[in-house]
């Protein structure tokens, strides 16, 4: 008799699908992420787990491309704050054209923002926190081709073109390291000072995973709160594939994966990671977030579940409404 061992998922998983963050006034979220970043709101949904009801918004190009994709979850009306720390997922690198350096530097500080520039791995970055606190970060960068939203308020050659890197504060890479290359399918790229670099797929922008290796740092919260991101969301092209990596993590005894979970757009499995952050291997249903809407009203209607739908003016009251 012949046993056919489960297949590493090495090469299943192509780069970034979204990073999910938890904020606080949805309207001042909303408004940072369409007026000041430029990206377009998707989708306006509810959050699917628990029983407050909770906004999930979805911001990128036109369509919603997967890696393309920051979303949030507007929690001023819960009063449930983050707290920043080690083992969580810390900071979102976005890419932008490297002629646009400057002119985001400017954007940025016209808006109030404080802005830091520095290099690591040789790119050219722009740090600041937004306004609920996140570490966020443009690098310039020369070869990417993704195409951004087109009809905002930035000119679209300077537009962002999607997530560079996912950040992880993490005490040490003992463990992660052989997580990240045996289940996560990536490989180490480079190290730049106390920062380790993961990518999977092709490589490159929109695929890396960043380490702030931090061994004194206090531990940060993992729940739904103000102040923090909550998870990683990496790209995966079918079920079938995603199954194969759900099987093949729990073989290698990483149990706590979740079942796949149906979030109306795509389909995600959950596994708290040896660092402590939470990262998803996701995959987009077909039609993604035209599902629902057609393309010329896409993202300006809060979408809900029929069962929610009849106390809609019940729960606006509760989570605000917002406006653009």
């Amino acid at each position: 008799m012949t046993i056919e061992l489960p297949k590493s998922p090495s090469g299943v998983m192509t780069g970034h699908h979204h990073i999910t963050i938890g904020v606080g006034n949805p309207q001042e979220d909303f408004d940072f992420h369409t007026k000041v970043l430029g990206l377009k709101c998707v989708k306006r949904t509810l959050f699917y787990d628990g029983e407050t009801p909770v906004y999930h918004f979805y911001y990128g190009n036109d369509r919603g491309d997967e890696s393309t994709l920051l979303t949030t979850f507007p929690l001023e009306h819960t009063g449930v704050m983050a707290k920043e720390g080690v083992g969580q997922c810390s900071n979102v690198t976005v890419s932008i054209p490297s002629s646009g350096l400057k002119y985001w530097r400017e954007r940025l500080e016209s808006h109030g923002f404080d802005v830091t520039e520095r290099e690591i791995f040789g790119e050219r970055h722009l740090d600041f926190r937004t306004p609920h606190n996140i570490r966020m970060s443009m690098v310039g960068v020369e070869d990417d081709d993704r195409k951004p939203h087109t009809q905002g308020p930035v000119p679209a050659e300077m537009m962002i073109r999607g997530t560079h890197a996912a950040g992880v504060s993490t005490r040490d890479m003992d463990f992660m390291a052989e997580f990240m290359e045996v289940a996560w399918g990536s490989r180490k790229v480079g190290q730049d000072g106390n920062i380790v670099r993961y990518e999977m797929g092709a490589g490159g922008t929109g695929t890396y995973t960043d380490f702030m290796v931090d061994p004194d740092g206090k531990t940060g919260s993992w729940y739904v709160g103000n102040g923090a991101i909550h998870h990683h969301a990496f790209n995966v092209g079918t079920r079938e594939d995603q199954d194969r990596i759900k099987f093949f993590i729990e073989g290698l005894g990483y149990t706590d994966v979740s079942e796949p979970k149906d979030r109306g757009y795509f389909d995600s499995i959950y596994v708290r990671t040896p660092s402590g952050a939470l990262f998803e291997a996701c995959c987009s249903h077909d039609e993604g977030f035209l599902c629902n809407e057609p393309y010329e009203t896409l993202g300006t209607n809060l979408m809900m579940s029929p069962q929610m739908e009849k106390d809609k003016e019940q729960i606006l009251a509760i989570i605000g409404k917002v406006e653009g």
